[in-house]
């Protein structure tokens, strides 16, 4: 029988293992793709841009791993855009954003996070449309706030962002977990390859 630190070590490794396989940055070519989150905000789909964003999305070589449609409330724009709230946008942020619903999404590929803001185009809609008029903020958007869309900046926002929404992949990841550990318990030992990411 092992020693209650020798599981809490296996535990605190594959949680390490976990957070790299599923939230990190390819750094091995091919081997590994890269999650965003990304949102299409109110004004997207009060203007039936969804099914014309998400066709462009696959396109352009993006799987979405996961998406759901979702009412923002005040307390979960507050939360999600802490890092605006000195802001002087922040009170029309949180209007906007609760105006109406929103389309969440976690998306992969190679080189997601810039991918995505490439295709996104700069975050002022109104500029978007003449230094880059193929994007969707371009085609979709109005202006600085309301740009249609939303894109994690960094890998560490989008690990943020993406745990922020689908609380519901950590719980996977716990159950992914219990299983391994049942069976290193039978001598199986741990099998990295029964994780997916």
């Amino acid at each position: 029988m092992r020693s209650p630190s020798v599981g809490f070590t296996g535990i605190l490794v594959l949680l390490v293992f976990l957070s790299a396989c599923c939230c990190s940055s390819s750094t091995h070519g091919s081997l590994e793709t890269e999650k965003t989150f990304a949102i299409i905000k109110p004004d997207g789909l009060l203007g039936n841009y969804t099914d014309d964003i998400k066709r462009t999305i696959v396109e352009y070589g993006f799987r979405i791993l996961k998406e759901k449609i979702v009412q923002l409330d005040e307390g979960t724009v507050k939360s999600f855009y802490a890092e605006h709230s000195s802001k002087s946008f922040f009170s029309s942020l949180i209007k906007y954003m609760t105006s109406g619903p929103v389309l969440i999404m976690v998306l992969e590929k190679d080189n997601a996070i810039a991918d995505w803001r490439a295709l996104m185009g700069p975050t002022d809609a109104s500029k978007a449309k003449i230094t880059h008029p193929h994007s969707i903020r371009a085609k979709c958007g109005l202006d600085m706030e309301k740009n249609c869309v939303h894109g994690s900046d960094s890998p560490k926002s989008a690990q943020r962002e993406i745990s922020f929404f689908f609380k519901e992949l950590s719980a996977e990841f716990l159950l992914k977990l219990i299983v391994v550990f049942s069976k290193e318990n039978g001598r199986k030992g741990i099998s990295t390859h029964s994780l997916t990411c």
